[in-house]
């Protein structure tokens, strides 16, 4: 599991790179998971769901979800939410950490929760309390790290003082929502790689004149294999 560092040194370390980063720039791998949920939230066919998005970071995408319903954002970030709530005030913003906040039970239709997974103590009591927050029949809209493309595939920076990082490939994530939830669809987004094999395969130069071709379908079928950067899972909370 590594190391567990308190959650002070957790607030401090993701306050700062959500300032140095995320404000700035939201990235393909993050929109290319935004694309996914909204896909989702669209086969619903409703606009007055409420939704919970834990782990927000800037908010950068609860007024996406808010074309959809009434949107509550949670995160440890607390000075990045103090910004997001003057950028988007018809979201309500909750600081703090997720594990010890109450936020209802029974009280959201969806739970979004984007690359938060991996970076959370326990994950077990995370799932478990994600599916108290949601009604009989909720959904989760869950993205994460692709253990097995970032550790095969990928030269990745080692975790800063602050952040909590354990990875998950597939069947970890299907074992994890078992107890609690009906996992509908799980599959890979976003292919990425920086060494190996696998950096030819995913060359952008390589890739131009394929995709001049036949657009996008190599990419989606390097997805549907399992290469995908992104680890993505709609469940449904058991009743």
């Amino acid at each position: 599991m590594g190391t567990i560092h308190p959650i002070p040194l957790q607030q401090r370390f993701w306050n700062e790179w959500n300032a140095s980063y995320r404000e700035h720039d939201i990235g393909n791998v993050s929109a290319r998971q935004a694309e996914v949920i909204v896909g989702w939230l669209k086969s619903l066919g409703q606009k007055d769901l409420r939704i919970l998005e834990a782990g927000c970071g800037t908010g950068w995408f609860c007024p996406q979800l808010g074309e959809f319903g009434q949107v509550t954002g949670t995160d440890l970030s607390d000075k990045v939410l103090e910004r997001a709530q003057q950028r988007f005030p018809q979201v309500s913003f909750v600081p703090g950490d997720f594990m010890t906040l109450d936020l209802g039970r029974d009280a959201f239709d969806v739970a979004v929760t984007l690359e938060v997974l991996s970076h959370v103590a326990d994950q077990p009591a995370f799932v478990d309390k994600l599916a108290g927050h949601l009604k009989p029949g909720g959904l989760l809209m869950l993205a994460t790290q692709n253990r097995f493309v970032l550790r095969r595939f990928n030269r990745v920076p080692p975790p800063a003082p602050g952040q909590l990082r354990r990875w998950v490939d597939r069947h970890e994530l299907r074992h994890l929502l078992d107890s609690k939830f009906e996992v509908l669809e799980l599959f890979s987004v976003s292919p990425r790689a920086n060494r190996g094999l696998m950096r030819l395969v995913n060359s952008q130069k390589l890739n131009r004149p394929i995709q001049a071709i036949i657009g996008n379908r190599l990419e989606r079928l390097k997805e549907a294999v399992g290469l995908g950067w992104t680890l993505m899972a709609l469940a449904r909370r058991r009743s």
